[in-house]
């Protein structure tokens, strides 16, 4: 015997036990008389006493019914009270969202959306994990994510907010002192420098944006970093130059501090995602923070186009 208590049987007899008819109950429950007077028989069995008397025309509990009856019910409420709890917290936005987000976005894009959020929706609170390591959404347990990569296949479910380019950039200071690469290959003398939490060796793929030609190339340097955050006073010191994404290159352009070189080449571009383990079933809560972030990040004012004017370049054209 299993022992993991019989719940069916025990809410299908509160319910007879309530209704003093099968019929009655059977109806109440949207199930067969057949099924209700089966799931009763079964627990009689289970439990080794017979819980109802039966007569053609009368059902009347026996002295172990009436001691069954009244913690059976209780069961059963509990059960309908935890099922409307867990409905009401699914329909309605409340309770915690835990969301990982890259450590420089979250901090500079996101964080500040988050008093807004909090004012439309008081019933929801966030653990925001700041990380530039992949997280595992399922295995550590968040409900969402926001990922900038080019992202690959996956059972994830990934909704583009918006797309995001990439630019090797150096300061002027280098640039005068060490030249401007023109070609991809250049780099291999210059200080590269790389990212140290990816999964593979960093390698900084080129297309060029007219001819298609594909160079790819394993940046050296003085350091790497986990996050662009180790590797920018470096480069902005004038000691080496670095890859980095657009919401964060753009914010050095204005005032010349940082420029992008080799723009004759475009690295591979990726998007802004928001991510979450399934779209099947999501909550409340996670519905209404995703809602709120792709409304909030869409415009994309990081962009080179909105921070520059600059028109986004088309993709490159393959060599035929």
């Amino acid at each position: 015997m299993s022992k993991l208590p019989d719940f069916e049987a025990l809410a299908m007899f509160a319910k007879v036990a309530e209704e003093r008819s099968f019929a009655a109950a059977a109806r109440t429950m949207g199930v067969s008389v057949a099924t209700v007077s089966r799931a009763v028989t079964r627990l009689e069995e289970r439990l080794g006493g017979r819980l109802l008397n039966r007569t053609s025309r009368r059902l009347a509990l026996t002295d172990y019914g009436h001691m069954l009856a009244e913690r059976a019910s209780r069961i059963f409420a509990d059960a309908e009270e935890a099922e409307d709890l867990a409905r009401d917290a699914a329909s309605r936005p409340r309770g915690l969202v835990k969301l990982a987000a890259p450590l420089s976005f979250g901090t500079r894009w996101v964080a500040p959306l988050l008093p807004e959020f909090f004012r439309r929706y008081p019933e929801i609170a966030v653990d925001l994990h700041l990380t530039d390591a992949q997280t595992d959404l399922i295995g550590d347990g968040f409900d969402a994510a926001l990922r900038i990569a080019v992202l690959e296949d996956s059972s994830l479910v990934a909704r583009l907010i918006a797309p995001v380019q990439r630019f090797v950039v150096a300061s002027p200071a280098y640039l005068e002192k060490n030249g401007r690469p023109q070609h991809p290959h250049d780099l291999v003398a210059h200080q590269c420098l790389s990212y140290a939490n990816r999964s593979k060796r960093d390698v900084w793929r080129f297309t060029h944006r007219e001819t298609g030609e594909e160079v790819a190339v394993a940046p050296r340097g003085l350091l790497r970093g986990t996050s662009a955050e180790a590797l920018l006073p470096t480069v902005l010191e004038g000691l080496a130059m670095t890859e980095l994404p657009e919401f964060i290159a753009t914010q050095y352009f204005p005032d010349g501090r940082l420029e992008p070189v080799l723009t004759d080449w475009r690295l591979p571009e990726g998007g802004l995602y928001f991510v979450t383990p399934t779209a099947r079933a999501r909550p409340a809560k996670v519905s209404a923070l995703a809602d709120f972030l792709i409304a909030g990040l869409t415009d994309a004012r990081w962009s080179a186009e909105a921070v520059m004017g600059w028109k986004r370049p088309p993709p490159s054209r393959k060599q035929t």
